[in-house]
């Protein structure tokens, strides 16, 4: 635990300081909620309307936008390998590393949400609502995406293989958050898609770290 601590820690530092990739995520995000109100228009209606669908996509793209810094890093400085030798469990240390990236890439967009749902003519009861959904939605984005970078990190230019891996398996997690944030705005029943947002953040944090810990052991032979 000491170890994994240490690694978390060690992340978080690296991805907070100057050049390190947290903010990028955060300004893409900024950079999409602020722009779309000019792209749909003067009909707030339809802002409303969109809202929750315009955060989501934002936070999906984000997240993706910092995805190839996960273990890119590490790799061309010679840590990996010893990630991969170390003492601690590989797969124990995949969880931790998606962890600490979600800290710093994931989290501060949970935290931005209600302050750039204003832009989208959202009051503060949909704000929550699409707040707690990324909440829950956010983490399964970064332990799938977790997999893509595994399998990118040992190959030449893997980012386009890393957006094709990853976006397909991470579209449920747009439908059912999206779904969710519809469902609290409007009234209708929030627990189904909400449970299966939550299900799928669990099963990817379950296969996830697994995966890429099989793909790195793979790619670093």
């Amino acid at each position: 635990m000491t170890a994994l601590g240490a690694l978390i820690g060690r992340d978080l530092k690296i991805a907070l300081r100057v050049g390190g990739g947290a903010l990028i995520g955060v300004l893409f995000f900024l950079t999409v909620v602020v722009l779309m109100p000019f792209a749909v228009g003067p009909d707030l209606a339809l802002l409303t309307r969109l809202g929750p669908a315009i955060l989501w996509l934002g936070a999906l793209l984000a997240s993706l936008l910092t995805l190839d810094r996960l273990f890119t890093a590490d790799h061309d400085d010679g840590s990996l390998d010893l990630i991969v030798m170390g003492r601690t469990t590989l797969e124990l240390a995949c969880a931790a590393k998606a962890l600490a990236h979600w800290l710093a890439s994931g989290l501060p967009l949970v935290i931005a949400t209600p302050v750039l749902g204003l832009l989208l003519n959202l009051d503060a009861t949909s704000t929550s609502a699409v707040a707690l959904t990324l909440l829950a939605g956010t983490p399964a984005l970064t332990f799938i995406g977790m997999i893509g970078a595994a399998l990118a990190v040992t190959l030449h230019r893997g980012g386009l293989l890393l957006a094709v891996l990853v976006l397909p398996l991470s579209i449920p997690v747009l439908i059912f958050g999206v779904a969710a944030s519809e469902a609290a705005i409007t009234g209708l029943s929030f627990g189904p898609p909400f449970s299966i947002l939550c299900a799928l953040s669990l099963i990817s944090f379950v296969i996830g770290p697994f995966a890429a810990a099989a793909s790195l052991r793979h790619g670093l032979d």
